[in-house]
């Protein structure tokens, strides 16, 4: 699958999903992004999924209009360390099929 991490999470969290096609936001050259532009770009890079750490992202889009499934990754900080203990959690819903719209990971 193709995913992205967005500018809020750590880029070493992209060692953790050898087996995906894993880009950061500054690798795309999209840093600065807003939202919408954002989930706008990912849909015309064929991206299946964003990994994001804003927990209002949910909330401040129409994801009937943006079909990409999004996970929000819910932890007291936004450490590689703390990060890592939710990829597991990730790697399961990627195997099973990611729906569209924001998928919460939490702690």
């Amino acid at each position: 699958m193709k995913l992205l991490l967005d500018e809020n999470l750590p880029k070493k969290l992209k060692t953790d999903f050898p087996e995906h096609e894993i880009y950061t936001v500054t690798d795309k050259g999209w840093n600065g992004v807003k939202n919408g532009e954002l989930l706008k770009l990912l849909l015309k890079e064929n991206f299946d999924a964003l990994l994001t750490f804003d927990k209002n992202l949910q909330h401040q889009q129409n994801f009937n209009k943006y079909t990409i499934a999004v996970f929000v990754l819910i932890a007291p900080i936004n450490t590689h360390a703390v990060l890592v203990k939710l990829v597991p959690q990730i790697k399961d819903h990627l195997k099973k099929g990611i729906p569209a719209g924001p998928t919460i990971i939490s702690l």
